[in-house]
């Protein structure tokens, strides 16, 4: 479950980080022939949607267009995991998403951080952490992130093997 939390959120990431693009975008008559391809399920509704959110998915069809298909299966199918979420998970992780944009660039800069080191941890580490976390106290989780960091591979391995 987490990992599929994980999985949206990093799809909400990449789909919000599209820049608002400047001036008015095209009428669907004025998209490039690839452009039509990738958004043909807008066609009929296209010059209905907000300019917006037209700049919006014009700039994912450019970079739906430029991903490998291995890249590309791998956002069809986060995208999967995110549909089948229920739709108050889907909210908190929009809530979440939003009280992460409202955070400085600095503080941001350090959760991605956080986000990467994690990611590079053993695939059983990731989950014994996360087992031990859901069963500590906010006071708990404070301390272990700032004992975690300082621990040696030996030493990480050993603490998720007690208890």
């Amino acid at each position: 479950m987490t990992r599929r939390i994980a999985l949206a959120l990093m799809w909400l990431l990449m789909a919000a980080s599209l820049a608002w693009g400047e001036g008015a975008p095209p009428s669907w008559g004025e998209l490039r022939p690839e452009e039509r391809s990738v958004l043909k399920k807008f066609e009929g509704r296209w010059d209905t949607l907000s300019p917006e959110r037209r700049e919006r998915l014009r700039r994912g069809a450019a970079r739906w267009s430029a991903m490998s298909p291995a890249e590309r299966q791998e956002a069809r199918e986060r995208f999967r995991h995110w549909r089948e979420l229920p739709p108050e998970q889907q909210e908190q992780i929009r809530r979440r998403y939003r009280e992460f944009r409202e955070l400085p660039p600095q503080e941001q800069e350090r959760v991605r951080q956080k986000y990467r080191w994690f990611q590079q941890l053993p695939p059983e580490e990731r989950q014994a952490l996360r087992e031990k976390w859901r069963g500590m106290s906010r006071e708990e989780r404070r301390d272990l992130r700032h004992q975690w960091q300082g621990m040696s591979p030996a030493e990480r391995q050993e603490y998720l093997q007690q208890k």
